[in-house]
């Protein structure tokens, strides 16, 4: 077994999207190389209602996948081909925006003012830019959780871990979408296939990643990683973009952590990309946004 080592450690940005909801960006919007088959990670977890309810209106998106994932707080959303919804903690929205569709999705928070999640956004390849789009939703209660004897437990949004199979299908990346917390003080090894590129977003408490690169500056275990203090530490909102290996370390700190463990093959293929809206080359980017000035670029079923 080979661990992977971190190549950066990097800490989300505050961004303002939409219509001005203030939330912090891991990554997206630049050379996502590194990250394919993913394009960008929002952070959009707020306490200030003021700062997140303008929400996100009506807004197309094409040859890509957004993957929602809410945490605290509720998000009402619709779309061009008439479905309408909320989701609440806990619950996945997976949507395949594919040849083309319009939605919304609104932030409404919880009765403490909390509104907490992730956005993440796959691209599709190529040969399925231009599929029909397709939502798959999840209930909290539907996303399997399996805890290992050191207490260390992984809820699987999507692909397999550790015997169980997360409840979202049939993408073309084959990612895996774990939510992982490990306890105060353990030290944990979680398995990652080799050909995927890997990261972390950490989202509570604080850790090491074992076997970090220059970036780092940690040590490795055969000099005594165990008993260093690295002048960097992965918290709160900081994403650790891993290398080659086949399974991530990570050593939690005094209030334990827990993170999102993302990984997927990479597609290796051209970018061309504005906005919502991710295609192969220009042409096909331009012709995207001709689609919306003519009022044809809701094509579903359309090849």
């Amino acid at each position: 077994m080979s661990l992977r080592p971190v190549k950066r450690l990097i800490q989300s940005k505050p961004t303002l999207e939409g219509a001005g909801v203030h939330l912090r960006r891991a990554f997206g919007f630049g050379n996502t190389r590194e990250f394919d088959p993913f394009l960008l990670l929002d952070d959009f977890r707020n306490d200030v209602p003021a700062d997140y309810l303008a929400g996100f209106p009506w807004h197309p998106h094409r040859g890509i996948e957004t993957i929602t994932y809410v945490l605290a707080g509720e998000v009402e959303h619709g779309d061009s081909l008439g479905h309408q919804g909320t989701i609440g903690a806990g619950d996945v929205q997976w949507m395949t925006a594919g040849s083309g569709i319009i939605h919304q999705e609104m932030p409404k928070g919880d009765a403490a003012g909390r509104m907490h999640g992730f956005q993440l956004w796959a691209n599709l390849p190529s040969a399925i830019k231009m599929t029909p789009p397709r939502y798959q939703e999840v209930q909290a209660g539907d996303v399997p959780v399996v805890t290992d004897d050191d207490g260390t437990s992984a809820r699987i949004v999507c692909g397999s871990f550790w015997g169980a199979k997360g409840p979202v299908d049939g993408i073309a990346a084959d990612p895996m979408y774990l939510d992982v917390s490990v306890p105060p003080g353990r030290r944990k090894r979680l398995p990652i296939e080799t050909t995927r590129h890997a990261f972390a977003y950490v989202f509570g408490g604080a850790g090491k990643f074992c076997n970090a690169s220059g970036p780092l500056a940690v040590p490795t275990e055969p000099v005594a990683w165990l008993d260093t203090a690295p002048p960097a530490e992965a918290q709160d909102r900081s994403l650790v973009l891993f290398d080659r290996g086949d399974e991530v370390m990570v050593q939690a700190g005094d209030d334990g952590i827990r993170f999102l463990l993302v990984s997927g093959q990479p597609l290796e293929e051209p970018v061309a990309w504005y906005g919502p809206i991710v295609m192969n080359t220009q042409e096909q980017l331009r012709e995207a946004y001709r689609d919306l000035e003519r009022g044809t670029f809701l094509r579903e079923g359309r090849k």
